[in-house]
């Protein structure tokens, strides 16, 4: 290789790498809102067509398979937050059918669906906003807050540019379907990727139906500022909760043990809350690979 065509190799390399550093730092797109709002959920009138979703236990694993059309109404797609359509998914997920605790808590990550419903939706309740549209910033925003607007439907639910359907909160519509009673134990809402049950908002605790309360709870006074957002720790963020152990009747993960009719023995599972983080952050099992997507 000569001198000049060693200089046009190295030119053309450090134009590629100076290329491919501004495409990963525009992956997101860039925000600085700093305080919550009330959601303006788009109503959900539509019909998304027909739902095929399969749930079948075989030896030690639970399987999954469906389109990931839900079974109940939704928003219309698209709109002003959400320019996306609804599309039929593939939908093979996997849990252990006697899901086991590892001892330790792994957190939810960008990337992976925290469980599925028995309609064969996901739960993916992390959004790729972040502070700046920088994903090292530490502070990621909350899709419920309302500071960005995401384009959620009155399930809490909105696509993903494959067209995929998902639930960010509580999902209305299918628990209206399931028949949830605030003065029943709920009904059976899905499974996490770990295998233990979902539920919502509703639990036995020492045999009597109680509400489960989330125990996070906004950390007091204003953020750092300067490189960081400032004003009050009013929700907009994540990272504006902390896990305070006894202020609800769940754990870390949004869990507790209950007795219901599907596990009249009791068991671990996870519950769906009105309050933050609504969808479980963490696993207290081991998340099957099933359930990963990768980054959207």
């Amino acid at each position: 290789m000569n001198n000049k065509t060693a200089i046009l190799w190295s030119l053309t390399f450090a134009i590629t790498a100076v290329a491919a550093i501004a495409s990963a730092q525009h992956r997101f797109r860039y925000h600085d809102e700093t305080r919550a709002k009330p959601l303006n959920l788009v109503p959900a009138t539509v019909d998304p067509g027909t739902n095929r979703s399969k749930i079948k236990e075989t030896g030690a694993k639970v399987k999954i398979s469906g389109n990931g059309i839900p079974d109940h109404l939704v928003g219309q797609f698209p709109n002003r937050g959400n320019p996306h359509s609804v599309s039929a998914q593939k939908i093979r997920l996997s849990v252990p059918a006697n899901p086991t605790s590892t001892g330790a808590i792994t957190p939810l990550q960008l990337g992976w669906n925290f469980g599925v419903s028995l309609n064969g939706v996901v739960f993916d309740p992390l959004a790729a906003e972040y502070w700046h549209g920088d994903p090292q910033s530490g502070w990621s925003y909350n899709a419920l807050s309302g500071a960005i607007s995401l384009g959620l439907d009155a399930n809490h639910a909105h696509v993903q540019p494959n067209g995929k359907y998902h639930y960010h909160g509580v999902p209305t519509g299918l628990i209206e379907m399931l028949d949830w009673s605030a003065k029943r134990h709920s009904p059976l809402i899905g499974y996490a990727a770990d295998g233990f049950p979902i539920y919502a908002m509703t639990g036995a605790v020492n045999g009597e139906v109680t509400e489960m309360t989330s125990s996070y709870r906004l950390k007091p006074g204003n953020r750092p500022g300067g490189a960081s957002p400032d004003g009050l720790y009013d929700g907009t963020f994540n990272e504006d909760y902390a896990y305070v152990p006894g202020q609800g009747n769940l754990d870390q993960c949004n869990g507790a043990f209950t007795v219901s009719e599907e596990y009249p023995e009791g068991t671990y599972a996870y519950f769906l809350t009105e309050e933050y983080p609504v969808v479980p952050r963490c696993f207290i099992g081991s998340p099957d690979q099933s359930f990963r997507f990768g980054r959207r």
